[in-house]
């Protein structure tokens, strides 16, 4: 699998880019994550507010002085770790309550599908939100509602491909050959499906981020913390007075983050997806 997608990568460009792009972010976020780069971040200046972008300060800066790209690096960091944090405890629970559904049936299975249809059947953002003002402000409080919130999708593919896996022949060979279920299920079928968990990463990555800016926007995400949620928030008032940088740099680092998401995830799915592939 991983040597028919590096091949591919070698021939698609606009795929490259975006991988590039997306390492840019997580390089530059790391390193403010560790304190390498732009450690004043949060450092006021009043005798420097509102100054437009210059060779000083390439994003200008805000109402108090503070260095606008510093800030929206310090956001990248935010957005990275909700999306990697929240799909640390998304993907774990699809994936185990699709297996056993789709493998066992039965009881199993009409448990998991209500849980499943029950839970889809409220609007994901507002339980978002709901989970939200029950956990309180605050990133923790954003790592779980969206982990518990957002791995429906990837439930519903797995359970759909293992009832598919797990009457053919290299699942009937090991259970003939005394392999257990839990061996069946984790040994033999999910290697076989592990392509559907990869770009269902990549997908919900780029979701989680659009949520977590939501959430701070609307003040039940980050707290005290540069989020472009918080950013946007704080920009619109500023727009009537004709200061813009701060809202472009915001709208703009997520835009060009969501895009390459966005673009090297249809990369994966068109390259791991055996259907696509004419396997």
């Amino acid at each position: 699998m991983f040597s028919e997608l590096s091949k591919r990568l070698k021939r698609d460009l606009i795929a490259r880019i975006s991988l590039a792009v997306i390492a840019v972010y997580f390089i530059l976020a790391f390193s403010a994550q560790v304190g390498l780069i732009f450690t004043g971040y949060d450092t006021a200046n009043y005798a420097e507010s509102y100054q437009p972008p210059s060779a000083a300060h390439i994003c200008g800066t805000d109402y108090l002085g503070r260095d606008v790209f510093s800030r929206i690096v310090h956001g990248s960091r935010i957005a990275i770790s909700v999306g990697i944090v929240s799909s640390f405890i998304a993907i774990p629970i699809g994936v185990f309550l699709g297996s056993i559904s789709g493998y066992f049936g039965g009881k199993i299975d009409e448990f998991v599908v209500w849980f499943y249809t029950t839970l889809d059947s409220v609007p994901g953002l507002l339980l978002i939100l709901a989970l939200s003002l029950v956990l309180g402000r605050g990133l923790y409080a954003v790592y779980l509602a969206l982990g518990l919130t957002t791995w429906v999708s990837l439930c519903r593919l797995i359970r759909s491909e293992f009832i598919k896996h797990r009457e053919r022949e290299y699942v009937l060979a090991a259970k003939a050959m005394g392999a257990s279920r839990t061996r069946q299920i984790f040994i033999h079928i999910l290697p076989n499906v592990f392509h559907i968990v990869i770009i269902n990463f990549s997908l919900r990555f780029v979701y989680a981020i659009q949520s977590e800016v939501i959430l701070s926007y609307l003040g039940l995400g980050a707290q005290d913390l540069p989020s472009w949620g918080i950013m946007i928030n704080d920009a619109k008032i500023e727009l009537a007075r004709g200061v813009w940088w701060q809202l472009a740099g915001a709208t703009g680092a997520m835009f060009f983050l969501i895009l390459a998401l966005n673009v090297f995830g249809d990369f994966l799915r068109d390259t791991l997806d055996p259907k696509l592939r004419g396997v």
